[in-house]
């Protein structure tokens, strides 16, 4: 009988491309007549976002945007003064490939800012901000799922891998008009501004995606010579459409900030006391077929030599997903080092790093937090430090999650601060984490059999019975393998339940022809 062998195919993600770019920014800049001189720099920051992009042939563009905001006090006293300016950067990655249906993801980051006064009416910046790219596309893996004919004897074990990828992006824009309490003071200027949206709902319904969620907007801005904190949230509501789209997918919807736009209007008596936000978010949707088959992971034929190719099969996982969440305070002064007055407090994530514990069970975050605040201190003057704070935090899981891979996720929701009766400035932040866990994806697969079936192998001596003495643990298919047996005919002739051995012992090797 001839060897007939049956194939599937697996896809996998295949990496395209993965680094990162860096790009410089610089900023020469004097100041319009109607700005007053610069008596002190407060704080100087770059916010970069990456608003568009799209792959031709073997090559990635995009379009960087970068958000510069310079801070200073006017010289006839702590008047809060704003330069803003936008720097627009077209980049190019070489993907050496072309790539059909890729997925891409851009993450901006800012890397350092420095601002001086060459003089009370220029400015000087540089700074730089670097992008991580990821690219990655499909590649069908055809491998060995059974065979029948020449003794062949497989080894088989299921994988799960994603069948079908499905993906698609909608830019939401929202605008609304926020008014002031009547304890706020008029608008003089906007500080700072910071947007963050969070985890969305999803529903699917006829087979459109339906995605609810919210932007939080923290923004400050100067009145009446003090700084003013103001906080709201902005909600959507979009109808996603993705072809091919059912209750089979996992679907995940990504928010991400491409811009947040604050801007001070007069209210109906000619008072700046409206804040009118132009937000836009990118609402990323990624949805994913699962399923399975069963595939060789060896073979040998109990009658005749032949040949196995073996070849390592990467399968596109789907991760678990766990939504955590933990408080980390840290001490930021003491003492006459603690401001006078405190108007708001922030903080951002960097440089995180995910890892599995030793006991397989946790996940141990660590990086820096970046805290920022707008605040007075003794001599009356307007400052806004930053500092960075180094943080690990063990967090349990209900699960074993050993021999797996970890990414993790990482916004702040919230810092709030106090200051202790014996002066100590300690700030708060409420963090979540989500936390990404990939099952081990790469399994050894066999990719072709041949068998020489002009010769038979050789045996050591005409007997139908062997005895072996198996040690505890020890896999029946290599005991088969090594006798050019079955492991059926072992585990019959034995009485055995399973495919390992329980504990060690004589054991009686049938012998197949």
């Amino acid at each position: 009988m001839d060897l007939k062998l049956n194939r599937a195919t697996v896809p996998a993600n295949e990496v395209i491309f993965d680094g990162v770019q860096e790009q410089s920014i610089e900023l020469d800049y004097i100041l319009p007549d109607y700005c007053p001189d610069i008596f002190r720099l407060i704080r100087c920051e770059t916010v970069p976002v990456v608003t568009d992009w799209s792959v031709s042939g073997d090559r990635l563009t995009y379009e960087l945007r970068c958000d510069v905001r310079i801070l200073y006090c006017g010289e006839e006293g702590t008047a809060v003064q704003s330069v803003e300016q936008r720097r627009n950067f077209t980049k190019t990655v070489e993907l050496k490939k072309n790539v059909e249906s890729p997925v891409v993801r851009l993450i901006p980051k800012a890397d350092h800012v420095n601002c001086r006064a060459v003089n009370k009416r220029r400015l000087d910046l540089r700074g730089a901000v670097s992008v991580k790219v990821s690219v990655t596309g499909q590649q069908d893996q055809e491998v060995i799922s059974d065979a029948f004919g020449m003794n062949i004897q497989l080894k088989k074990a299921p994988v799960k891998f994603a069948a079908q990828r499905l993906s698609a992006d909608k830019n939401v824009h929202i605008e609304e008009d926020i008014e002031l309490n009547a304890s706020q003071p008029d608008i003089t200027g906007i500080l700072n501004c910071r947007c963050r949206a969070s985890s969305c709902e999803m529903k699917l319904i006829s087979g459109k995606l339906l995605a609810k969620g919210e932007a939080d907007v923290e923004l400050l801005y100067a009145g009446e010579g003090a700084v003013e904190p103001v906080r709201f949230s902005l909600s959507y509501s979009q109808i996603i459409d993705v072809d091919g789209l059912d209750e089979s997918f996992e679907c995940n919807v990504l928010p991400e900030v491409v811009s947040c736009d604050v801007t001070a209007v007069a209210d109906k008596d000619g008072s700046s006391r409206i804040i009118r936000c132009e937000t836009e978010l990118r609402l990323c949707c990624r949805a994913v077929k699962t399923a399975s088959a069963m595939i060789a992971e060896d073979a040998f034929s109990t009658v005749y030599p032949c040949n196995v190719e073996m070849s390592d099969i990467k399968a596109e996982q789907i991760p678990a997903i766990y939504d955590e969440s933990f408080r980390y305070s840290a001490k930021l002064a003491e003492g006459e080092s603690v401001p006078q007055t405190i108007y708001a407090m922030w903080s951002e994530p960097k440089n995180i790093n995910a890892r599995i514990g030793d006991d397989g069970r946790s996940v141990i975050l660590s990086g820096m937090l970046s805290y920022s605040m707008a605040a007075k201190d003794n001599s009356g003057m307007i400052m806004m430090p930053d500092r960075d704070e180094a943080f690990e935090e063990t967090i349990a899981l209900p699960d074993d999650i050993s021999g797996s891979a970890v990414s993790a996720d990482v916004s702040v929701r919230e810092t709030a601060y106090d200051i202790s009766a014996e002066g100590v400035l300690t700030a708060r932040s409420d963090i979540a984490a989500k936390l990404s866990v990939y099952s081990s994806d790469s399994i050894k697969a066999v990719t072709n059999i041949t068998v020489d079936e002009t010769v038979k192998k050789a045996r050591d001596g005409d007997y139908a019975i062997k005895l072996y003495f198996g040690i505890e643990n020890e896999n029946i298919w290599d005991i088969a393998k090594r006798y050019s047996t079955s492991v059926s005919a072992i585990m019959e002739e034995n009485e055995l339940s399973g495919e390992r051995l329980e504990s060690g012992g004589m054991l009686l090797i049938p012998i197949v022809s």
